[in-house]
C-alpha cells in the first residue's frame, strides 16, 4: 500500500507559515466548542491510527478541525475543495507547524485540483471528509479496489449530499456517509448566518459597492439563500427571491421579499447571488436580459451555477477590473456584466469565508461524525445517515457552555406530561 509521506506537500510558499499560525490561533479564540472536543480527544485518543483524508476549504477554521483530528490520534491529509478558497499562509502553517501534508494552492488549475484529489486517495484513507463529494465520486469511479478500505465519509455541503443520494439511488454507495450539512447545529447556523454574512463580505471586498438601494436577486431560498436575503435587506437592498419550490417561495413572500421567476428578475436586478447547488440557474438567456453594470456572483458550491460558457459566447473576452472582478461586454446589447470570483464561491474567493464562531459548530459536527463512524464501524449500513440528534444537542450544549449561558430544564412533572396522553388541558 503506497501512502503519502508525512511531510510531502504541494503549497504556494512555506515562508508564509508564521502569518498563518497567528491567524489559526486567532480563529481558535472564536472556536470554543472545537477546542473542548480537541481537549477530550487528546485525552481519549478515539481516532488513534485512523487515516483521514479531508477535502475542505483550507482556511483558519479548517486548520483547527485538523488539529482536533490530530489530537484524537488521526493521521490526516488535507486538500482544497475549491481552487480559489485556499488561504496560502494557513496551508504553510499546517505543513510547518503541525506536520500536516497539505495539497492546496489558491488559484490552482482544475488539473492540479484533480491531481490533488487523487493524491488524497493515494493516502488510502479509512475516513473521507468531503466538501462537494468530489473525492467520494472519484473513489467510486476510479478506485474501486479501495472501496473495502473505507469505514465511512462525512459531507459538509448540500451539493455533496445531493450527489451522495444520487450515488445511493444508483447502488454505488457501498459505505455509510454522515450528512453533516443536515445537522441542525450546522445548517441553521453555518448556512444561514455564515453564508449570509460572508457572501456580502465577499461582494463588498471585491467591489467596494454600496448595497443600500440596489435590487439584489437571491437565486434559491434554502438556508443559505435565507441568510443572504436577510443580511442584504439589513444592508438596505431591495431583495428579490427566485425559487422552484412553492413552499420556499411562499416562505420568502411571508418573510417580506418579492418573488418572481429568474427571467422576470434578470432585467431588474443590480446584483445576483446564486445559492442553489444546481447548474446553470443563471443561463445565457438571463445574461442577455441583464442591465448595464449588473453584478453576478455565486455562493453555492460549484461555479457551474452560472453558465459562464454561455456568457462568453454572448460577449467579448472579459476584462479584469480588480482582483476577482471581470467585466463581460455583451455584443448584442453593449451592456457590461460583472462576474465576481470567476463564478466560484465569492465568500471564499474574495473574502475569508464564514466567521470562526459559526464554523465552530460545523466543524464540531465533523469531528464528532468522524468519531461516530469509528465507534460504529461495521454497524452502519451503506447510505446517507444523519448524525444522531443526541450529538447535535451535545454540540449546542457545548456552545452554550462556552458562551457562559444556561437554559431551563424540564421538571419531572413536565416530562411526565409530555409523555402522557391521559392528562388533558
Amino acid at each position: 500500500m503506497s501512502a503519502v509521506k508525512p511531510l510531502d506537500y504541494d503549497i504556494k510558499d512555506l515562508g508564509l507559515a508564521a502569518d498563518g499560525k497567528r491567524r489559526i490561533e486567532w480563529a481558535e479564540r472564536e472556536m470554543p466548542v472545537l477546542r473542548l472536543i480537541r481537549e477530550r480527544f487528546s485525552q481519549e485518543r478515539p481516532l488513534s491510527g485512523v487515516r483521514v483524508a479531508a477535502c475542505a476549504h483550507v482556511t483558519t477554521e479548517t486548520a483547527n478541525l485538523v488539529r482536533a483530528l490530530q489530537s484524537g490520534g488521526a493521521e490526516t491529509i488535507l486538500i482544497a475543495s475549491n481552487p480559489l478558497s485556499t488561504q496560502d499562509d494557513v496551508a504553510a502553517s499546517l505543513v510547518s507547524d503541525w506536520s500536516v501534508p497539505v495539497f492546496a494552492n489558491k488559484g490552482e488549475t482544475t488539473e492540479t485540483y484533480n491531481r490533488h484529489v487523487r493524491t488524497a486517495l493515494d493516502f488510502h484513507p479509512e475516513i473521507i471528509i468531503d466538501d462537494g463529494s468530489d473525492v467520494v465520486a472519484t473513489l467510486i469511479k476510479e478506485r474501486q479496489r479501495q472501496l473495502p478500505e473505507i469505514t465511512g465519509t462525512t459531507e459538509e455541503t448540500t451539493t455533496g449530499i445531493v450527489r451522495l443520494r444520487a450515488m445511493e439511488a444508483s447502488g454505488v454507495l457501498t459505505f455509510p456517509s454522515i450528512a453533516v450539512n443536515n445537522a441542525q447545529t450546522k445548517h441553521f447556523f453555518d448556512n444561514r448566518y455564515g453564508t449570509g454574512q460572508s457572501t456580502l463580505d465577499g461582494i463588498i471586498r471585491a467591489t467596494n459597492i454600496l448595497l443600500a438601494g440596489r435590487s439584489l436577486v437571491v437565486v434559491g431560498y434554502g438556508w443559505c439563500g435565507k441568510g443572504v436575503a436577510l443580511r442584504a435587506r439589513g444592508m438596505g437592498s431591495n431583495v428579490i427571491v427566485t425559487e422552484i419550490d412553492p413552499i420556499k417561495a411562499v416562505e420568502a413572500v411571508m418573510d417580506g421579499f418579492r418573488v418572481m421567476p429568474i427571467l422576470e428578475a434578470a432585467p431588474i436586478g443590480d446584483i445576483f447571488v446564486t445559492v442553489t447547488g444546481n447548474r446553470h440557474v443563471i443561463d445565457g438567456q438571463h445574461f442577455a436580459l441583464m442591465k448595464d453594470g449588473a453584478i453576478v456572483c455565486n455562493s453555492g458550491h460549484f461555479d457551474l451555477e452560472l453558465n459562464l460558457v454561455a456568457l462568453q459566447e454572448l460577449s467579448e473576452d472579459p476584462v479584469r477590473l480588480r482582483p476577482y472582478v471581470e467585466e463581460y461586454m455583451v455584443n448584442k446589447s453593449g451592456n457590461r456584466i460583472i462576474v465576481l470570483g470567476e463564478g466560484r464561491l465569492i465568500n471564499l474567493a474574495a473574502a475569508e469565508g464564514h466567521p470562526a464562531s459559526v464554523m465552530d459548530m460545523s466543524f464540531a459536527n465533523q469531528a464528532l461524525s468522524v468519531e461516530y463512524l469509528i465507534k460504529k464501524k461495521g454497524e452502519l449500513k451503506p447510505g446517507v445517515h444523519l448524525l444522531p440528534q443526541a450529538v447535535d444537542m451535545e454540540i449546542a450544549s457545548l456552545k452554550l457552555r462556552a458562551l457562559g449561558l444556561r437554559i431551563d430544564q424540564l421538571t419531572a412533572e413536565q416530562t411526565e406530561y409530555l409523555s402522557s396522553w391521559e392528562t388533558g388541558t
